[in-house]
């Protein structure tokens, strides 16, 4: 019985930014749980490939390929779900960018820039999955964060206020939206083997900090975020709301 509070069967999650790394590994992880997933991303050629990969492996995908900081594409897309009878049940905000350099030489443009890509998208894209779910009653939105939801580190300013905004975006989304049955909730990575990390991978001293700084001694894996989203898109989560879980391998937990 407890097994069957993971299952996703029957429900809907769109992921976004989910034709590569992290987003993948989320998609792939409630589509072998049971749910249908629609895959997200900008480079249309890219997501087709990824949805053909999934679908090969028996999985339920549909694609909507638009840009998570246009907020016209956005409700047009969600408009386009309406109109096809498609509800998303499950919502991960996962979209976002990363840029790197220091406060003293940051263009306001570039600011704006990451903030609009992690933060904002994801209130845009909540609030039109939240005014769907309401109505229904029941909802889930998983926000990803990440260990600079909590800490700071220097030449990544933007994205540390994006983050630490992510983590209050989840509590106001649970204040608010609670009483509808919808319940918002936030993963915090720590750091993972993905594409963007590529450059920190491949850089010894940058490689041997993380070791070092994490009580695991290793890098994260994207496949590794899997159950703790099953979890947050599943009934086992449902008087859960407004949290921030972080899978870090104890990153954020010493000095």
């Amino acid at each position: 019985m407890s097994l069957k509070l993971f299952d996703l069967t029957g429900r809907t999650a769109l992921v976004t930014g989910s034709s590569r790394g992290l987003g993948r590994a989320f998609a792939e992880g409630l589509a072998g749980a049971g749910a249908r997933v629609i895959l997200n991303g900008v480079d249309g050629a890219r997501l087709e490939t990824a949805a053909e990969d999934m679908r090969a492996a028996g999985h339920d995908v549909l694609t909507a390929a638009f840009d998570v900081t246009d907020e016209a594409a956005i409700i047009a897309v969600f408009e386009g779900f309406d109109a096809q009878a498609v509800a998303v049940d499950i919502l991960v905000n996962n979209a976002g960018i990363q840029f790197r350099k220091p406060m003293l030489d940051l263009a306001t443009a570039d600011w704006r820039r990451v903030i609009e890509a992690n933060l904002t998208s994801a209130f845009v894209i909540g609030r039109e999955a939240a005014r769907r779910m309401a109505p229904r009653g029941r909802g889930k939105i998983i926000n990803i964060g990440s260990l600079t939801s909590e800490l700071a580190r220097a030449t990544v300013a933007p994205y540390t206020v994006a983050k630490g905004g992510i983590k209050m975006l989840t509590k106001a989304m649970a204040a608010e939206w609670g009483e509808a049955g919808i319940q918002a909730n936030a993963i915090g990575p720590g750091y993972m083997v993905t594409d963007m990390n590529e450059a920190l991978l491949s850089n010894p001293d940058f490689d041997g900090w993380v070791k070092a700084r994490t009580p695991m001694r290793r890098w994260g894996l994207p496949e590794e975020l899997a159950g703790t989203a099953i979890y947050l898109a599943s009934d086992a989560s449902n008087y859960v709301s407004g949290q921030i879980i972080y899978a870090d391998g104890g990153m954020i937990s010493v000095l």
